[in-house]
């Protein structure tokens, strides 16, 4: 795994891993199990996998603690065994040392003072070894704490932290947006796996930087498809101009990728729709937890997108009415929407100060 990693091939790294753990699974050695699952763990993150990077790490957390624990708990065992022995022995001398003269004595006694030191001094490796220990555990908590952020919203994290689950809340002024790349299927055909991801994940983590930029919540991806809300998990104002101003720097950004020559995969077109209404947001699982919203809000949002055009920002007339004072905003009329009849549409084509 190690040979591969340093190759930059992480499948295969990846692959021998979990061989590794197999087979100290099978011969039960708590040790390697643990390097195995930091292993993994590592390969999963520079993968793009938060969850299953989260999940390893804390099976390696779990068998490296226990392997530490059994480790110091011998360790302060033999400490305490070679004390009660000493402390033994010398009550013996002492016995032995009664008739004999004050020399003796004297001696007895330097020993006695010997044995202890060597036992202060054992104390203290033991207490530097602790304190050692204390601060790997501290440093490795933060890093788990990093990143269950970076998969959940703060405030949600710190409930599910607090509490060991996350009470579903209702908002009711949400704007949710969906992104989805033209051809993207027929594309994803000619490129190898590995291709796929680095292009995907070449677009996804500028999106993330704009949702970022604008205070925006990034809820997942499915595919192609990107989507994220504004407005929680804390209610705020303005929300539904901030996320039109996000969709007007992703559509950009998708257009200067189709001009740079140093990207050398796919280059698509983006299709982007956007819905306000009231939303449930929540957490979903038990164990690779997920945070997510639902509604007719979000349904409706996927089908602004789904009946957008390639580079244009679709939006229904809910966004329209909160937005018509900062953007210019084409009616395109009633458009019949699956499962919802006929809707209202709306495309952005620019902002009143004139950009575009």
């Amino acid at each position: 795994s190690d040979i591969y990693s340093k190759k930059g091939d992480d499948l295969s790294a990846l692959n021998f891993a979990y061989g590794s753990l197999e087979l100290a699974t099978q011969q039960k050695l708590k040790q390697e199990i643990g390097e195995a699952n930091l292993r993994i763990s590592r390969i999963q993150e520079r993968l793009g996998n938060p969850d299953e990077a989260l999940s390893y790490y804390k099976s390696h957390v779990l068998y490296r603690d226990s392997v530490n624990n059994v480790s110091s708990v011998q360790e302060m065992e033999s400490i305490r065994a070679d004390f009660e022995i000493s402390q033994k022995q010398l009550e013996v001398d002492l016995l032995n040392q009664q008739r004999k003269n004050q020399r003796i004595i004297v001696i007895g006694t330097i020993i006695g003072l010997v044995l202890s030191a060597l036992l202060a001094l054992g104390l203290w490796h033991r207490n530097r070894f602790i304190h050692s220990t204390s601060q790997i555990i501290q440093r490795e908590k933060e890093r788990s704490e990093s990143l269950l952020k970076n998969i959940l919203p703060e405030e949600t994290a710190n409930e599910l932290k607090e509490h060991g689950r996350v009470q579903a809340k209702r908002f009711d002024s949400v704007t949710v947006l969906f992104t989805d790349f033209k051809g993207f299927t027929s594309f994803s055909e000619n490129l190898k796996p590995e291709e796929l991801v680095e292009s995907v994940d070449h677009y996804y983590s500028m999106f993330d930087l704009i949702m970022d930029k604008y205070d925006l919540e990034k809820i997942k991806t499915i595919g192609d498809a990107y989507m994220s809300a504004g407005g929680l998990p804390q209610p705020s104002e303005g929300h539904a101009v901030r996320m039109v101003k996000a969709a007007f720097e992703i559509a950009q950004f998708v257009e200067e990728v189709k001009e740079d020559e140093n990207f050398p995969y796919s280059r698509f077109s983006v299709r982007i729709g956007i819905n306000t209404g009231p939303v449930v947001a929540g957490v979903v699982g038990t164990r690779k937890f997920a945070y997510d919203i639902w509604g007719d809000t979000v349904n409706i949002a996927s089908r602004m997108e789904s009946n957008s055009e390639p580079g244009f920002i679709n939006i229904s007339e809910n966004t329209y009415h909160l937005v018509k004072d900062q953007f210019n905003c084409e009616y395109r009329g009633e458009v019949d929407v699956k499962n919802k009849g006929l809707m209202k549409m709306y495309f952005v084509t620019g902002s009143k100060n004139g950009q575009t």
